[in-house]
């Protein structure tokens, strides 16, 4: 395994960092993880070097407004003497903060369910002007001095999702040591991507970098014109290596956070982290890269990334399959093949979970980490599947 510096922690991280937000589940319910599994799998990676364990207060939940299992899932992991190998990095859901009080609540809670007495990395999770304002007008900034004063977090952070004047303003306004934001040659140039990269890299912060396969769009189910570029190039990889490769080729990446559901997955992206060097790609390489993310762009209508921080929905929209089912269309499908991708909506997307189903409250937007434009979105969807 390869390490990094990561910012003004002062300390090195493995360049792959196990994401526990996508952990294996037991039929297919996100709320019930496939323990045995998920230990043998994240411990498996600490065996081989993984230092950096990401997970969250809503990760494996009912939805944002519930605690989720994934923490106390991660406190079983670090039993038998696996909490001295790795550093924790969990976050803080300030969208259920409504007092200053609260913040410490939710940690003090954090602390109890990871059970530990201290956490390495705790971030505050994903900021926006919106809870960017109530944030300040809650006193964050003593809450995470005096929990770094009182021993229960080491190290602050946050992580972001909007644009790239609000991250300026977040990165200038506390002495934080790290930020964790999405990257990956799709979204090379959302929000930002590169810019907000450079910035925070220049004041002096850890980058951990979330979404590098942007939900397993670059890994899985790629346009036959990507795969076909792929298979035309001198350097033999999966999609997977390709979009892992991009990123760790940037210098001023320290970590890198993958959801890895299966051993087969965590067997590979291990194996990539072996060469995951800094500035390693060749021009070609890059070029190859470049046409990649030209031929996606083309065809992907919505920027959906599957994160679930839109559900959820009130009316039982499932939002992320939705948009998964209307992009699948557009990225492998034609005209002529519209009633065989209806049958699968309609067979795969249960009746009360469908677009149709919206009925416009806005509250999924207000959550969205890619600015979707939700209920606009859903109502193509509705066009497409659902209309005569």
């Amino acid at each position: 395994m390869l390490y990094r510096d990561f910012g003004k922690t002062n300390e090195k991280v493995s360049v792959l960092g196990f994401g526990c937000m996508r952990l294996p589940v037991i039929e297919d319910d996100p709320t019930r993880i496939d323990e045995e599994k998920a230990v043998d799998m994240i411990r498996y990676s600490i065996d081989h070097g993984v230092n950096f364990l990401d997970t969250a207060y809503p990760y494996h939940g009912l939805g944002l407004e519930h605690a989720g299992a994934s923490e106390p899932l991660v406190a079983k992991v670090l039993k038998d003497g696996y909490r001295d190998k790795v550093k924790i990095a969990t976050k803080l859901p300030i969208w259920m903060l409504k007092t200053r009080e609260d913040m410490e609540m939710y940690l003090n809670e954090q602390l109890k369910r990871l059970e530990v007495d201290c956490i390495d990395y705790y971030m505050i999770h994903g900021i926006n002007r919106i809870f960017w304002e109530n944030l300040k007008k809650l006193g964050f900034e003593d809450f995470l001095d005096e929990a770094i004063a009182d021993g229960k977090i080491k190290h602050a952070g946050f992580s972001f999702h909007h644009r790239i004047d609000l991250f300026k303003e977040v990165v200038d306004h506390y002495n934080w040591s790290f930020c964790l934001i999405q990257y990956n040659y799709l979204d090379e140039d959302y929000q930002a991507g590169k810019e907000r990269l450079k910035y925070a890299y220049d004041k002096g912060l850890g980058i951990a970098v979330m979404e590098p396969l942007r939900g397993g769009q670059l890994a899985s189910n790629i346009p036959p014109g990507v795969q076909e570029l792929f298979d035309e190039s001198d350097m033999k990889r999966s999609p997977a290596e390709w979009a892992l490769r991009w990123v760790w080729n940037h210098p001023e990446v320290s970590v890198v956070l993958s959801g890895m559901g299966t051993m087969e997955q965590l067997e590979e992206n291990l194996k990539i982290a072996e060469e995951a060097l800094p500035n390693s790609l060749t021009d070609s390489e890059l070029k190859t890269v470049d046409q990649a993310k030209s031929i996606f762009e083309a065809k992907l209508q919505i920027n959906c990334t599957s994160c679930g921080y839109c559900l959820p929905c009130p009316s039982g929209v499932n939002i992320p399959e939705n948009f998964h089912k209307y992009n699948n269309y557009y990225l492998f499908g034609s005209p002529e093949e519209i009633e065989m991708y209806k049958f699968s909506y309609y067979a795969l997307v249960m009746e009360n979970e469908r677009a149709s189903k919206c009925i416009e409250c806005g509250i999924c937007e207000e959550h969205c980490t890619q600015d979707i434009e939700i209920i606009k979105e859903l109502k193509k969807v509705k066009e497409l599947y659902e209309s005569n």
